[in-house]
């Protein structure tokens, strides 16, 4: 219940800047709440529905900013990469994270940060039209890269704080209640 409720606040932080009509420059819990979901794939009974509603869940909203939020049309097509991402992204919380330490949550993050950055960008760049913002050119690419890079690095951050929270609290959490437990169990001097 927990995984579904932090992917509900995931989704909600992608509308954040919609509703207060400020600009968020990828700013959002998504790299890190998929990562907390793939997570808690692990010990579900069937964690391909798990998986599966994260996705619906994901392509509703992606159907919604589209069209309502920004006024495109939606393809499929130009989600497609971006929903295989979405699923990897859980797969790499289901497989990094089944023992949780700093390191494997800090290298999910920068795993799932990193490949949103690669493949989007790239994708940007492969789907422009003769003659759009970035020439199909090794130039080009390079450009796309480095347009994208003030939204990787708040992805990267916003990655970072959320996977850093969902995990890392539960964990000082448990220490704060351990040494609360052997404080009340030493005897007075």
């Amino acid at each position: 219940m927990l995984a579904y409720i932090v992917l509900l606040l995931a989704v909600f932080s992608r509308f954040i800047p919609h509703v207060f009509h400020t600009p968020a420059w990828n700013f959002t819990a998504v790299g890190g709440g998929l990562l907390f979901f793939g997570s808690r794939m692990n010990g579900a009974k069937r964690p391909a529905v798990m998986l599966l509603a994260a996705l619906a869940v994901l392509i509703a909203t992606d159907y919604y900013l589209t069209v309502y939020a920004y006024g495109y049309p939606f393809r499929v097509s130009a989600y497609l990469v971006t929903w295989l991402w979405y699923a990897a992204a859980c797969l790499i919380g289901m497989g990094l994270l089944q023992k949780i330490s700093v390191l494997r949550v800090a290298a999910g993050a920068l795993a799932t940060s990193t490949s949103f950055f690669l493949l989007s960008n790239f994708m940007v760049w492969a789907g422009s039209a003769v003659g759009a913002m970035y020439p199909r050119t090794l130039a080009g690419l390079a450009a796309c890269y480095t347009a994208g890079l003030p939204f990787y690095r708040n992805d990267l951050a916003s990655t970072a704080i959320t996977a850093g929270a969902l995990f890392g609290l539960p964990v000082l959490a448990a220490k704060i209640a351990e040494s609360l437990q052997t404080a009340n169990n030493q005897p007075l001097a």
